[in-house]
């Protein structure tokens, strides 16, 4: 059984989760852009997809793919820092709970040999892989977009359209510098 299976069938959280375990991540050894999200949504929850919502529309139309790219595991692998759905919280869902991350995140990674670019969405994902963490806002407003192989990106739900109007020079300078990159790491 390989890493991602041993994944899916994760149950250690079961007891603890509102709608229990169900371990979402996508990809395999051949993928080349891993996205290092939150935790699956309700709707992914509901599915078994990663961003099968409005986040992965926008998510998607940043990347400049197509569903059947995005979902394609030879070219993307999305591994969140929580693999289930976390329940829904005060102000939107809950925050992943911390064991997925520290059990699973080495094992997946030591299987994606031909990752060359990494796509840090959200706070928590940023957290845990950036040395130096300040702000979403400020990680990726100082961010290379042309040459670091971890890129950090604000969530793309709509709950944070405050966020992306507020910023507008996200989507009109950094996303298609983040496109460019994207395209050229699923040709390599």
């Amino acid at each position: 059984m390989d890493t991602f299976e041993r994944v899916r069938q994760c149950k250690l959280c079961d007891k603890t989760l509102p709608m229990g375990a169900k371990p979402i991540i996508q990809g395999s050894y051949k993928a080349k852009v891993l996205i290092i999200g939150q935790a699956p949504g309700l709707k992914a929850h509901q599915t078994c997809q990663p961003f099968n919502d409005p986040s992965g529309d926008r998510l998607r139309d940043w990347l400049g793919v197509s569903r059947a790219q995005f979902y394609n595991p030879d070219l993307f692998a999305i591994m969140p820092m929580a693999f289930c759905y976390p329940g829904k919280g005060k102000s939107g869902d809950l925050p992943p709970p911390k064991i997925c991350a520290p059990t699973w995140h080495s094992q997946v990674l030591a299987t994606l040999s031909h990752v060359s670019l990494t796509l840090l969405i959200g706070q928590y994902a940023q957290k845990c892989y950036l040395t130096q963490y300040s702000s979403v806002t400020e990680l990726v407003k100082n961010a290379d977009f042309s040459s670091q192989s971890h890129l950090p990106l604000p969530h793309p739900s709509p709950r944070n359209q405050i966020w992306l109007k507020k910023h507008d020079w996200f989507e009109k300078d950094s996303v298609p510098q983040l496109k460019t990159r994207v395209s050229a790491a699923l040709s390599s």
